[in-house]
């Protein structure tokens, strides 16, 4: 497997592994070397104490009559080895010299070896010890039954262990924490930034790295907003220029002989200044945030919106209550909901507008229509300006390929936002979504 499938994919998860891994791996040196001087130390006190404790033993019993020593031993007797008045259990000779042969025997041979003969024997069973045989001093025989034993750890060491562990993971959060939190409102910024609204300058504050971050942010949002505001003054100052020479050419072509080049020359000049006109309307989308928002009822504002279409004689119908009252810019949702119904107009020549509240608390608003449709491939491209899915140079049919585009600017610049999809049957459903 591939090892980045396995690493954490946020920064708070991959600071946190590196930090309790390094953290870990440093308090496991540290314990082990604890530990291991702690236990250099304990063996050689302990071979200490058993070299003089066997030796002092020994003597005791040498000295004592026979028939006195039985009720000695169990003063002698200790936790890892006791002493046997009679030759031992049967079991395998060792030497100090085998490799494996205990620390143990090397100083119970070196404390008492000059002065008595002795022999080694290891004994089997399930639990492996060993048995010194020693000859006293009047023949009689003595067995040291040694069960060496690792040197026992403390009782209150676990619980040490415990809470270095608790404070390590408490000190990992709390750096990790302090590393990630100025991150967070950067994040948030990114995933919030909206070149039609006013900019949210960070607090350039904190950590360098993060003040660097911040400032780059804010020049990043000053530098959008820089070229938004020169493309929609260049497209104004295009129109304005293009305007004019447009109204001498149709006042020249008024004074033109009726004929058909003078009917097709009169088109061609009206869609050219529909054309400047839709790509200022585009462009001033881009700026829709420029207007006041305001408490507007949903309800009476579709209801006005679909009798101006009736009073023309449009077929445009309403459906649905909201009983909403929203925070909005009404010229911006108008602009909005009046492309869309366009639209639905010139394909279908009848729209339906429904509207109904959802259970998170939004708007939806739905204009649907019975015509054509787009192919689902079209969908997205369609909102691209200037992209037409009828590639006729006819302004009746093919448009601009800037009405959707517009809509789609504008309802981002009102906190909302626009999505197609074909309806059943046939035709169009355009949905807009709003803040309620």
């Amino acid at each position: 497997m591939n090892l980045s499938l396995r690493w954490p994919r946020t920064l708070a998860s991959r600071l946190s592994l590196i930090f309790l891994i390094g953290l870990i791996l440093a308090q496991a040196l540290s314990f082990g070397a604890q530990y291991y001087e702690r236990y250099e130390s304990s063996k050689n006190t302990m071979l200490g104490n058993l070299e003089t404790d066997v030796s002092t033993s020994i003597a005791i019993l040498d000295r004592l009559p026979a028939p006195e020593r039985a009720s000695w031993l169990q003063q002698l007797d200790r936790r890892n080895y006791r002493y046997l008045l009679n030759e031992g259990s049967p079991g395998t000779a060792m030497d100090t010299d085998m490799p494996e042969a205990p620390i143990a025997m090397t100083s119970i041979k070196n404390s008492i070896g000059k002065d008595y003969p002795m022999t080694f024997s290891d004994i089997p069973g399930p639990a492996k010890h060993f048995q010194v045989h020693v000859k006293l001093s009047d023949g009689s025989p003595l067995t040291i039954d040694v069960r060496p034993s690792m040197v026992p750890l403390s009782p209150w060491l676990p619980m040490v262990l415990l809470g270095q562990l608790a404070l390590m993971i408490a000190c990992t959060w709390l750096a990790v924490r302090i590393a990630i939190r100025p991150l967070t409102p950067l994040a948030e910024a990114v995933d919030t930034l909206d070149p039609n609204t006013h900019p949210v300058l960070l607090d350039e504050k904190g950590p360098t790295e993060v003040a660097h971050a911040a400032k780059a942010f804010n020049a990043m949002q000053a530098r959008i907003a820089a070229y938004l505001k020169e493309r929609m003054q260049l497209l104004a100052a295009i129109s304005h220029d293009l305007q004019t020479p447009i109204t001498r050419m149709k006042l020249r072509a008024e004074f033109m002989d009726d004929s058909v080049e003078k009917d097709k020359l009169w088109n061609d000049l009206g869609e050219m200044e529909h054309l400047v006109r839709e790509g200022v309307a585009y462009a001033r989308s881009v700026h829709g945030a420029t207007e006041e928002s305001r408490r507007t009822d949903l309800d009476s504002f579709l209801d006005s919106l679909v009798f101006d279409y009736q009073d023309m004689g449009k077929q445009v119908q309403l459906s649905g209550k909201s009983a909403s009252v929203i925070d909005t810019r009404p010229h911006a949702l108008r602009r909005v909901l009046v492309n869309l119904t366009d639209n639905a107009l010139k394909f279908a020549g009848a729209a339906e507008l429904l509207v109904e509240k959802k259970a998170d608390g939004s708007v939806s608003v739905k204009v649907m229509d019975r015509g054509p449709g787009i192919a689902e491939a079209e969908l997205a491209q369609v909102m691209q300006p200037f992209y037409r899915v009828e590639n006729s140079r006819n302004r009746s049919t093919g448009g601009t390929g800037l009405g959707l585009a517009i809509a789609q600017q504008l309802a981002l610049a009102i906190g909302g936002s626009l999505t197609l999809s074909n309806r059943e049957g046939g035709g169009l459903c355009a949905e807009l979504k709003l803040r309620g």
